[in-house]
């Protein structure tokens, strides 16, 4: 295995172990917030809500320092080392507080320590995909190995995730912080590539990016993307848990039934962008996408609604390398790393979104409407950027995978 190949695989794995540490909590949010001091019964969304909210806060707030300031230094590799041991101290600091006697007073201070652990874990996820990005070999093929990972470790953090909460509401914790420790070690191993030519302010780099609207066009689809993840990551728990009785179990099982299709499928589609372009994969893919999802709101059974997780998934993997890989080819190799940043930002948002618009629509009024929204949003934004799409069309094409890969 050459070089960029290995390093590749590596940066991948890195990736997946970052997914793997924050997935690992979903299947059993109810249990661990619960556990933690919040919520008011087994299905209190809005506890779960708040939870997973503060993280993604701080994702949108920190992704772009991080990937502007790594532009800035030249340096990714212990940016990331330092983005996953903070974070793998925050689960630390969240076993640490269910340890306290007057629990149920420490549900703000559970918040806050979400809301930096959050800080810390984007730097390790972003600057990861980023390096990803500096390696030569196709952008679609790197993103594609990108998605790979985050499908795989999403994957295994919700089987995972859903058998330990079985066992202790809080053993989900011990495992993540592991996991980001292991993440950092690896990292280490891994050759520095930042090019040259970032090294420049981080005021710069931002300026560059906010003269580039067409980043535009992929910051869209990355919002709404990410939007439907993070639907199904609360939403679509919930939803398992609550309307077929699924344990926590069972329902990491159904996200992995997403996840796992998803993932497999990421580094042929990916690779199949370079060849074809982004367009099909990103406008025909979004629209397949949505109305796979409202079809997992109306089946009327566990099994039918189970079975169309896998068809989601399809559909998903369709979409997200290719759009990750229309975000590098727009980018200069200097602007990478805050470019990329800008993408996780937006996507951070979607996540946002899918936690607040999923949320506080199924709770007012009901699972079939959020489904609703939510699908019908990633139509929407498929045929009113279809033009644009088209335009940008041919760059990703023009990235061909280099004979030294």
């Amino acid at each position: 295995m050459d070089s960029t190949r290995r390093e590749r695989a590596t940066l991948a794995l890195a990736v997946w172990g970052v997914l793997v540490s924050q997935v690992l909590l979903y299947p059993g949010v109810s249990d661990l917030v619960t556990a933690l001091g919040g919520g008011q019964g087994e299905y209190d969304l809005s506890a779960g809500m708040l939870f997973l909210v503060a993280e993604f806060a701080s994702f949108v707030a920190f992704s772009s320092v991080w990937g502007a300031l790594s532009d800035a230094l030249g340096r990714r590799t212990w940016l990331i080392v330092a983005g996953a041991l903070g974070g793998a101290a925050s689960y630390v600091a969240l076993l640490a507080l269910a340890t306290l006697p007057w629990l149920d007073a420490t549900f703000g201070a559970v918040l806050a320590v979400r809301l930096v652990g959050g800080a810390m874990t984007i730097g390790a996820f972003s600057l990861s995909i980023t390096m990803l990005a500096d390696l030569s070999g196709g952008n679609g093929r790197n993103m594609g190995a990108a998605g790979i990972a985050i499908g795989l470790g999403a994957a295994l953090g919700s089987v995972v995730g859903g058998q330990l909460t079985t066992i202790d509401p809080l053993a989900p914790l011990y495992a993540s912080a592991a996991a980001l420790t292991a993440v950092a070690l690896l990292v280490t191993t891994v050759t520095d590539r930042t090019p040259d030519s970032t090294r420049v302010g981080v005021g710069v780099v931002l300026k560059k990016l906010a003269a580039r609207p067409a980043f535009a066009v992929p910051y869209a689809f990355g919002f709404i993307d990410r939007m439907t993840a993070g639907f199904f990551a609360l939403v679509g728990v919930y939803y398992f848990r609550e309307t077929f009785g699924a344990n926590a179990a069972v329902a990491g099982g159904v996200l992995a039934l997403f996840f796992v299709p998803f993932a497999l499928l990421q580094y042929p589609l990916g690779s199949l962008s370079d060849r074809v372009g982004r367009f099909v994969p990103v406008v025909a893919g979004s629209m397949l996408y949505g109305v796979a999802i409202i079809a997992v709101g109306l089946a009327p059974v566990f099994e039918l609604a189970a079975g169309l997780m896998v068809v989601v998934g399809v559909f998903g993997a369709l979409v997200a390398p290719a759009t990750m890989a229309l975000v590098t080819d727009l980018a200069e190799p200097g602007e990478r790393g805050a470019a990329l940043g800008g993408f996780n930002v937006f996507g951070s948002l979607g996540f946002l979104a899918g936690f607040l618009v999923g949320g506080v629509v199924a709770d007012a009024v009901g699972y079939l409407p959020s489904f609703l929204v939510v699908g019908f949003a990633e139509v929407a934004i498929a045929v009113v950027a279809l033009r644009a799409v088209k335009r940008l069309d041919g760059i990703g094409a023009a990235q061909t995978p280099s004979s030294a890969d």
